[in-house]
């Protein structure tokens, strides 16, 4: 077997091991096995990460923290539920507490044209939203309190239910739905003022 083929052999089984042994082997002290996570899980991370803050360097420098914790933490991953659930709560959590720790409103926002094109469940088809294009809804949510778009990402982006974002969040599921409605409410304001003002 050549050197070429070994390698391509020793890529296809590092494959093939699961998240719950790399995080074994991690915990264990295998830098390899924790490069291999990190390669597996790195794109995954940083688009939550961008999702939640619309600034792409900051979602850089929290996806770097988080696999720094995630480094820390590795030894109490039990696999009681999947790594990549797992993984995605620690990362809101990480994004949660820079919301918290943030002194000003003003890092959370990002300057114009910074943010990449992303579609919120909901507005995927043009034809029924007309007046309000992607980029001017993004600009939106950047613009919506911490609480109310921590909510709001999390329900109609990500998909979670209000029961799983309250335990998230630390909050009752009545104050997810209540925070959820008035983002919404608050995002249908800002994009009307938007409107007005092109």
């Amino acid at each position: 077997m050549s050197a070429a083929e070994t390698n391509e052999a020793a890529t296809e089984t590092k494959s093939k091991v699961s998240d719950f042994e790399l995080a074994q082997g991690s915990a264990a002290g295998d830098r390899e096995a924790f490069e291999q996570l990190y390669h597996r899980h790195f794109r995954r991370v940083y688009a939550l990460c961008l999702r939640m803050t619309t600034n792409p360097s900051t979602a850089e420098d929290l996806t770097q923290e988080v696999f720094i914790h995630l480094f820390n933490k590795i030894g109490s991953f039990r696999g009681d539920s999947a790594f990549t659930t797992w993984l995605h709560r620690m990362t809101v959590n990480h994004v949660l507490m820079y919301f918290r720790k943030s002194s000003t409103r003003s890092e959370l926002l990002t300057k114009e044209g910074e943010t990449p094109v992303q579609i919120v469940r909901g507005t995927e088809n043009q034809d029924k939203m007309p007046i309000v294009d992607r980029i001017a809804l993004e600009k939106a949510i950047s613009e919506l309190p911490p609480g109310y778009r921590s909510v709001f990402i999390l329900h109609d982006v990500e998909g979670y239910e209000h029961e799983e974002i309250g335990r998230m969040l630390g909050c009752s599921t009545g104050t997810s739905k209540s925070q959820l409605h008035k983002a919404r409410l608050k995002l249908r304001d800002l994009i009307r003022r938007q409107a007005a003002q092109n």
